[in-house]
């Protein structure tokens, strides 16, 4: 049977790779709607390739000139739009690739529609992860990460009794400048930390990754996808990328997950779960030519912005919600050359230190502390 899919960022670096597997397995999957931005070729090739019946785009203007040139398609914008995607009634499966927090409303009108959901937008679990899990067991649900590291747990524990976990261990490549010192980071250009040595990753992502913000939103992912403790959540430099994450169990005993460092592995399996298939021009893992395999303690001084991610996410409450919104502006100033590279983490720590966090938050208390955010880092730069 096909199922039919639902691909929210159908243009990023998530998005693009999803239409890979799509393309390559035309009979299992079936591409019925999807969002984008503003990259409108590449949305009129989905279109023209993959025949959705609905699309969204971010600006009323580019949905008015693609509708006039797709008749036999559905047309939305905004917000608005992506929640039409997200909860599109004919969807078997949502794909959530999106980068931000915008994905966390879409996520919930999926969940509330019944729709399994398939979720690469990590920063949703981050900015109200208990809002959202909480959601998905009332309204049963399933939320199957798309995140190597996260899959490569969710993998880990298939089969496993959950009582039994001493901790997860999630790995880190180390980002662009693994190589460099604290000291060595204050004249890096954006350039250079979009150049990851190891994955495929959209911009955004890369810089989070070159901070190791990446990881500590993952950290606050793990605590929301696996109901685990922070103190049961650890971090290990691993620069390979081939070990996704592991599993550490009260006999001592480790699962790990191990694969080449290709996100179109994790996306196939969560769409696929709890099947497998074969991969189209796959990168097979050979050990041998590899030859070794190293791991570095994590050094919480060096990575800054994974320390205020632990910090936020044992605050919880509206903090998650804070840093990560704080995290979004000042990466998109980064990239915009007007603050540097280490501003993005002390901007981020004195948005959490201004903060007075709301414990137990609505979504709406969520959304004003993230929406407020945003709107003093822009003043504060300014």
């Amino acid at each position: 049977m096909t199922k039919k899919i639902s691909l929210l960022g159908a243009t990023g670096s998530i998005g693009t790779q999803t239409l890979d597997i799509l393309q390559s397995n035309p009979e299992r999957f079936k591409l019925i709607a999807c969002s984008a931005g503003t990259n409108i070729d590449a949305i009129r090739k989905i279109i023209t390739h993959h025949h959705p019946l609905i699309v969204s785009v971010m600006n009323q203007s580019d949905a008015q000139v693609l509708s006039t040139e797709f008749p036999a398609t559905q047309f939305y914008y905004g917000k608005e739009g992506l929640i039409e995607v997200a909860a599109y009634a004919g969807a078997d499966l949502l794909i959530n690739a999106v980068i931000g927090s915008v994905g966390l409303e879409p996520t919930l009108h999926a969940i509330r529609a019944g729709i399994p959901i398939a979720i690469a937008n990590k920063e949703t679990l981050v900015a109200a992860g208990e809002i959202v899990m909480q959601e998905a067991r009332h309204h049963e649900v399933p939320i199957v990460p798309v995140d190597s590291e996260h899959s490569a747990l969710f993998q880990a524990l298939n089969g496993e009794n959950p009582k039994r976990i001493s901790r997860l261990l999630l790995t880190a490549s180390g980002g662009s400048f693994r190589h460099l010192t604290r000291s060595e980071l204050n004249n890096v250009t954006v350039e250079q930390a979009l150049a990851h040595p190891n994955w495929s990753m959209g911009n955004k992502l890369t810089i989070d990754s070159a901070t190791m913000m990446n990881k500590g939103l993952e950290v606050i992912e793990a605590h929301h996808l696996f109901q685990m403790p922070f103190d049961k959540i650890d971090c290990v430099l691993h620069k390979e990328s081939i070990i996704h994450s592991m599993v550490e169990f009260e006999d001592t005993s480790v699962m790990a997950q191990l694969g080449s460092p290709d996100m179109r592995v994790p996306i196939q399996y969560a769409m696929t779960y709890p099947d497998r298939i074969p991969m189209q021009q796959p990168k097979p893992l050979r050990l041998e030519e590899i030859g070794a395999l190293h791991f570095e303690k994590m050094d919480f001084d060096r990575y800054k912005a994974l320390s205020l991610a632990y910090e936020a996410g044992k605050e919880g409450g509206t903090m998650p919600a804070v840093m990560n919104a704080a995290n979004e502006i000042a990466v998109h100033l980064f990239m915009k050359g007007a603050i540097p590279f280490l501003q993005i983490e002390e901007i981020v720590e004195r948005m959490m230190n201004e903060h007075q966090s709301i414990n137990a938050p609505t979504l709406e208390a969520v959304l004003e502390a993230d929406s407020n955010t945003r709107q003093k880092v822009y003043d504060m730069v300014k």
